[in-house]
């Protein structure tokens, strides 16, 4: 599902008409050649995400020249939430330091690297990277951000409890968890209603409909990044 908008395109450009195929003789036809279609378009996905890995490592080779010894691997290609029909949206990378050696184990520093895409990223021509901004947090900044995103969804707003809580806890639909208790619930909210906070110089954070909203300032952008993929990165960061 969180391919579907690519996957959706690729087949669109690799199914053939159904009144050729008709021409041509049976619906067996038709059925053989979506089934390649389908096989097509899944590849065409997997390279797709290769070609953004491939990006974001460049990215990384470029702008951060003290990253000598690192593993980059995508942790979602397709991280805004569903229900958000925005043409923007962002990749998630996940990278990792390491000592190298034989059979290296990844133990060092950890990292997330996120593509905010904007307006034109993706057509028939496939993705245009140049459409993309790279932001790179790493477990500081995100527990930063993490924090002034659970004091503007919720009555909590001691910055330190928070922190405390969220080094142990999960951040859920509801609030932050730890173990079976909701330590934080969020705010009720309806989908048309927003809270927001004023981040950073880049970004303002934004509370709404149980995700996160990320307002670019500099493209003027809204990404709304699911539950799932907040999950995703906390865990990276804090689960051994």
């Amino acid at each position: 599902m969180k391919k579907i908008m690519i996957f959706l395109l690729a087949i669109s450009m690799l199914i053939p008409n159904k009144a050729e195929a008709q021409k041509k003789g049976t619906g067996v036809a038709i059925a053989a050649a979506g089934l390649l279609a389908i096989g097509a378009g899944i590849a065409a996905v997997k390279q797709m995400q290769e070609r953004a890995e491939l990006t974001a490592t460049q990215w990384v080779l470029s702008n951060r020249p003290k990253l000598t010894s690192f593993s980059l691997k995508t942790l979602d290609f397709e991280g805004k939430k569903l229900k958000d029909m925005s043409s923007v949206s962002v990749i998630l990378f996940n990278i990792q330091e390491f000592e190298p050696q034989d059979k290296p184990i990844l133990n060092g520093k950890k990292q997330v690297l996120f593509g905010f895409t904007s307006h034109g990223w993706i057509s028939e021509q496939g993705i245009n990277f140049e459409k993309v901004r790279w932001y790179l947090i790493d477990e500081t900044e995100w527990m930063n951000m993490m924090t002034s995103y659970v004091k503007v969804a919720s009555n909590e707003k001691d910055m330190n409890t928070i922190k405390a809580i969220l080094r142990t806890g999960k951040i859920v639909n509801k609030g932050v968890k730890t173990r079976s208790k909701l330590s934080i619930p969020f705010f009720k909210l309806s989908g048309d209603m927003y809270v927001v906070t004023d981040y950073s110089d880049a970004m303002k954070l934004i509370y709404n409909e149980k995700s996160l909203g990320i307002f670019l300032k500099e493209t003027r952008d809204l990404v709304q990044i699911g539950r799932s993929e907040i999950i995703k990165i906390h865990n990276f960061f804090f689960d051994d």
